[in-house]
C-alpha cells in the first residue's frame, strides 16, 4: 500500500453547503446529486444563517491556521480561505487529521469571536483527499493556486464595487 505524504482538506463555514445543494454533496463517502427536497428540509433545520467571511475574516483565518501550524510543526504547502470554505494542503503530520482540523477550527472559531464574529462558524464535517506522491502534492498545490487567483479576483472586484458604492 502507497504511503500518505500529505492531504488535502476542505471545510466549509456553517450553512454555506448544505446537503441536498445543486452541486452536489456528499453522503457517506458518496457524491451525490442535489436534490432540492434535501436541500429546503436542511435550511429548515439550519439554527442560524450561512456564514459568509469577509475580507478582514479571511485573513484572521489564514494567519490563525498559519501561526498554529508553525507552532505544531506542520507544513502547509498551501491555504486559501474563501468566503465561505478553507483548502488547505498540508504534509503528514504525527497529530491525526481529526485532531488537526478540529484544531484549527476551534482556533479560528476563537480568533473571529474576538474580532465581534458570533454563534457557529464552521461546519461540522470537512473533506480529506490524500497525496501519495509529489506529483498529487503539485496537482492539489496547482487547483488552490487557481482557487486562490479565481479569489482574488473576486475580492478585487467586491472592493471595487464598495469604492464606487460610497
Amino acid at each position: 500500500m502507497p504511503k500518505i505524504i500529505g492531504y488535502m482538506l476542505t471545510w466549509t463555514t456553517y450553512g454555506s453547503w448544505l446537503p441536498g445543494d445543486q452541486r452536489g454533496y456528499v453522503a457517506d463517502a458518496e457524491i451525490l446529486p442535489g436534490d432540492e427536497r434535501i436541500l429546503e428540509r436542511n435550511r429548515k433545520r439550519r439554527k442560524s444563517p450561512a456564514v459568509k467571511l469577509n475580507a478582514r475574516e479571511k485573513e484572521i483565518v489564514e494567519q490563525t491556521i498559519r501561526a498554529e501550524a508553525e507552532k505544531l510543526g506542520h507544513k502547509l504547502e498551501a491555504v486559501i480561505v474563501c468566503s465561505n470554505h478553507v483548502h488547505l494542503l498540508a504534509r503528514r503530520h504525527a497529530q491525526s487529521i481529526e485532531e488537526i482540523v478540529g484544531r484549527y477550527k476551534s482556533l479560528t472559531t476563537r480568533a473571529l469571536w474576538q474580532q465581534g464574529r458570533k454563534g457557529r462558524i464552521w461546519s461540522i464535517c470537512y473533506d480529506k483527499r490524500f497525496c501519495f506522491t509529489e506529483q498529487d502534492i503539485a496537482t492539489k498545490a496547482k487547483y488552490i493556486q487557481n482557487h486562490n487567483d479565481s479569489a482574488r479576483r473576486e475580492n478585487q472586484a467586491q472592493t471595487k464595487s464598495n469604492l464606487t458604492a460610497t
